[in-house]
């Protein structure tokens, strides 16, 4: 099924977009920052009450937020002495509703077939 809004892609893909869809693979590949990102769904926070809300330090919350920074998942702005982030990509959650689907999907066949083991 093809989003009728979703903008065409190429075939074969050139090699500059393999690169830049590896890339952001990559940066939503590592654990933390899915968790950061499910928690900014809710709105933005600081990164203080990310790290509690993660339970990691501040310093690795500092770095896998400055990934995502670089790669415009996330936003932030100043206000004060605080820094606030925020989801710049909402797109971001779209890819991952659809993996969780997949997941959910698999699963169900993996029970299922147990299910029909068991019998």
């Amino acid at each position: 099924m093809t989003d009728s809004t979703a903008p065409s892609l190429p075939h074969p893909l050139p090699d500059e977009l393999v690169e830049l869809i590896a890339r952001r693979f990559r940066v939503i590949g590592e654990p933390m920052r899915i968790k950061l990102l499910d928690r900014l769904r809710s709105g933005e926070a600081t990164v203080l009450a990310l790290t509690a809300t993660t339970g990691a330090s501040q310093q690795n919350v500092s770095k896998h937020l400055g990934v995502l920074h670089d790669a415009g998942i996330v936003a932030r702005r100043k206000e004060g002495t605080q820094v606030f982030y925020r989801v710049a990509d909402a797109g971001i959650f779209e890819l991952c509703e659809t993996v969780c689907g997949s997941v959910q999907r698999q699963v169900a066949e993996l029970n299922a077939i147990f299910e029909g083991a068991g019998r």
